[in-house]
C-alpha cells in the first residue's frame, strides 16, 4: 500500500504506531522507503560516482525496492557501516536513489555489472521473485557469496539448477528466511529441542489485501503462496527435527482463490501436525499479524507478532515481551555479512539439503493448494539433481 497518498492525519497515526512497533530509526527508514518507491525522476546519475570507492565496500544489492531500501541497506549500514558498493534495479532511478541514501559507489540497471564487479564479495538478491534463482546462479558462477531473499526459487527447474550451481561452485548461499533467527524463535526452539515428543503447531496469519493486478499474483512470479506463505512453511519445517519429518503429507484447504484465504495442514512422519491459516481481507493497519501456538511434550507456547511470547513447561511459566517487534531481519542480514566478511564461515551457510527441502516444501504447498489435492514430499537425496 502506498501510504504517501493518504491524508496527513493518517500518515501521522501510521508513523506513531510504527515507532511503537519498530522503533524510531526503522520507522524513518520505512517512511523514506515509501518515497523512494515513488521516485520516478532521475536523480544524479552515479555511473561515474561522486562517492569515492573504498576497500570496505564489498557488498552488492540486486533489486532496490522497498525491502532492500528499508531493511537490507538499513541494517547493513547501521551495523557495519558504508559497505555497499553497487546497487542494481531494473528501474535505474531506484538503484541510484538507494545508492545516494546509503553512500554506495554506484547505481545501475545492469545486474551483470554488479555480478562481475571484482571488489564485490557478497550479493544480496531482493529483486522480483522469478529472478532470484537466476541472479543467484550467475553470482555463484562468478565466485560470489549470495544472500537470497524469499522465495529462493519459483519452480523445481530453478531449484535443481540452483542446487547444482551450489555443488559445482562450492557455493556459499544463505536464504533470507528471517523469522527462525529472531530472539523469540531461538528461545522457543531451545525449549522444544529438549522435548522428545511430536508437535502440534498452529499459525494464524492475517496478510495484506493486494489488488488483483499486483505482481505477486503473476504465475511467473510464483503467486502469493511463494511470495508470503513460504515464511511460515520454512519456520514450521525448522520446528520439526529432520529425522522426524519425512515423508510429509500436505493437505490443502482454500476458498475461491488458491493463494489468499487458505489453510495448509502438514502431517509429518513422526505424527507431528502443523496448520497454517492465511487470510488477506482488508487492510491490516499494523502490517502482517501472526499468532503461533505450539504444543510439544510438556511445552505449550503462544507467540503474538514477534512482540510477546509465553512458554509453559509443567509448573514453570516464562513470559517475554519486547519493546519493539523483532522478526529477525537484523540477525538474518547482518548475520550473512558477518559469516562472509572477511573470511567465510562455511558452516553458517545453507547446505544443498537445506535449500532443497525448504524450497520443496513451499513448492509442494503451492501444488497442493492450486490443485486441491494432497501432495507428499520426501527428504533430499542427490538423485533429485540429476
Amino acid at each position: 500500500m502506498d501510504y504517501t497518498r493518504h491524508t496527513i492525519w493518517y500518515k501521522i497515526r501510521k508513523a506513531l504506531r510504527y515507532v511503537r512497533l519498530y522503533g524510531l530509526g526503522r520507522t524513518v527508514s520505512k517512511i523514506r522507503a515509501q518515497y523512494h518507491m515513488r521516485n520516478a525522476g532521475q536523480p544524479k546519475d552515479l555511473a561515474h560516482s561522486t562517492v569515492p570507492a573504498r576497500k570496505t565496500q564489498v557488498v552488492g544489492i540486486l533489486g532496490c525496492g522497498n525491502f532492500a531500501y528499508s531493511t537490507i541497506a538499513y541494517y547493513l549500514c547501521k551495523c557495519r557501516g558504508e559497505v555497499i558498493r553497487g546497487c542494481m534495479d531494473i528501474h535505474k532511478s531506484r538503484a541510484v536513489s538507494l545508492a545516494h541514501r546509503y553512500s554506495a559507489h554506484y547505481g545501475t540497471d545492469s545486474a551483470q555489472r554488479v555480478i562481475d564487479d571484482p571488489q564485490i564479495q557478497l550479493l544480496y538478491i531482493a529483486s522480483n521473485h522469478a529472478s532470484h534463482a537466476e541472479y543467484a546462479i550467475s553470482a555463484l558462477q562468478a565466485g560470489k557469496a549470495v544472500h537470497i531473499e524469499k522465495p529462493p526459487v519459483v519452480n523445481h527447474d530453478q531449484l535443481r539448477r540452483l542446487c547444482n550451481a551450489i555443488r559445482q561452485n562450492n557455493g556459499l548461499v544463505r536464504m533470507g528466511f528471517n523469522r527462525p533467527l529472531s530472539p523469540f524463535a531461538r528461545k522457543l526452539n531451545s525449549a522444544l529441542r529438549q522435548q522428545n515428543s511430536l508437535s502440534v503447531i498452529n499459525w494464524f496469519v492475517a496478510g495484506h489485501e493486494l489488488p488483483e493486478n499486483h505482481w505477486y499474483f503473476s504465475e511467473s512470479e510464483g503467486g502469493r503462496i511463494l511470495g508470503n506463505l513460504c515464511h511460515w512453511t520454512d519456520f514450521t519445517l525448522r520446528m520439526v527435527s529432520r529425522n522426524r519429518r519425512y515423508p510429509i503429507r500436505l493437505i490443502p484447504g482454500r476458498g475461491s482463490a488458491s493463494d489468499s484465504n487458505l489453510a495448509l495442514v502438514s502431517v509429518f512422519a513422526d505424527g507431528s501436525v502443523s496448520s497454517i491459516t492465511f487470510s488477506a481481507m482488508g487492510h491490516t493497519f499494523e502490517g502482517v499479524r501472526e499468532r503461533l501456538s505450539v504444543h510439544c511434550g510438556d511445552v505449550i507456547a503462544y507467540m503474538d507478532d514477534f512482540h510477546s511470547m509465553t512458554i509453559y513447561e509443567k509448573e514453570k511459566t516464562s513470559r517475554f515481551r519486547l519493546i519493539n517487534r523483532n522478526h529477525g531481519h537484523k540477525e538474518s542480514i547482518v548475520g550473512t555479512f558477518d559469516c562472509t566478511i572477511p573470511n567465510p564461515c562455511v558452516e553458517k551457510f545453507a547446505s544443498i539439503a537445506d535449500v532443497w527441502e525448504t524450497s520443496d516444501y513451499f513448492l509442494g504447498a503451492k501444488t497442493a493448494l492450486e490443485t486441491g489435492r494432497e501432495v507428499t514430499i520426501d527428504e533430499y537425496s542427490e538423485s533429485v539433481l540429476k
